[in-house]
């Protein structure tokens, strides 16, 4: 007996959403316990049957391949919504924040890709292929607005963001390994200031840096000053806490330098 068309639709409705909840449960889990959680306790958290699992991921392999080209496609959207809502270095640089700090947190599945030398599979390269041309794209526009270096290449932005997320997660203090994310990115900029004596001068060397840079104490990007004294801080929050720090560790408060 042939079923109704409205019972096959409203099927293979329920099959996509229980595909999509056991797909954002695996994505989760993986994230916070590793892949060594099985395909019945995701269907347990999941809260679906394990048949209902297997039906759609007959595999560990295929769901982890699931979930990762599922990431690596949200990062091509998002590269997507920079382009279009800041001008290209912005778009770049902010795009390039947005991996690496997603990145961090999914150091599990990473270390699955590393382990694993039969990566990457057909599904995880069509969605890696997408990323590269979404990258590609925001570097060719930052680089004809004259924002990043003219010798930088997409496998050198991909590789700095693995690094940097490293880095950024190894780091003790959250807000120093972001203000170190962030150093390593302003370094793919065109230079400011071009004039080579300009770079041998301490003094103009500390204006280059402090000016229209970070707040040394959380790393937020500061305005530069056209006159006065180079700031340090965003503010006066985090310049009494600069200020607490040293005193705690018995150093002079004469660094001076207000917001």
């Amino acid at each position: 007996m042939t079923a109704a068309p409205g019972a096959v639709v409203a099927g293979r409705s329920d099959a996509r959403r229980n595909r999509e909840i056991v797909l954002r449960t695996a994505m989760r889990v993986f994230t916070e316990e590793g892949l060594e959680v099985s395909l019945g306790q995701i269907a347990q958290r999941a809260g679906v049957g394990a048949g209902t699992v297997y039906r759609h991921f007959p595999s560990k392999e295929i769901l982890v391949e699931a979930v990762l080209a599922e990431q690596v496609q949200g990062l091509v959207a998002t590269a997507g919504e920079w382009a279009a809502r800041a001008a290209p270095g912005n778009a770049l640089f902010g795009f390039l924040l947005d991996v690496i700090e997603k990145s961090a947190g999914r150091g599990h599945v990473c270390d699955a890709l590393t382990a694993d030398r039969s990566w990457p599979r057909a599904l995880l390269a069509a969605a890696a292929q997408r990323f590269h041309e979404a990258l590609e794209r925001l570097l060719h526009d930052a680089r004809q607005a004259g924002e990043i270096r003219a010798d930088v290449r997409v496998e050198d932005l991909t590789a700095l963001t693995v690094g940097a997320a490293a880095l950024r997660a190894a780091h003790r203090d959250r807000a120093r390994g972001t203000q170190l994310v962030r150093m390593l990115l302003d370094g793919l900029r065109t230079p400011a200031v071009t004039e080579p004596s300009a770079f041998r001068d301490p003094r103009a060397l500390q204006r280059h840096e402090t000016g229209g840079g970070h707040c040394v104490e959380c790393g937020v990007r500061l305005r530069a000053r056209t006159t006065g004294r180079p700031a340090r801080y965003c503010g006066p929050t985090c310049r009494q806490r600069a200020r607490r720090r040293r005193v705690a560790a018995g150093v002079g408060d004469g660094e001076g330098g207000g917001v």
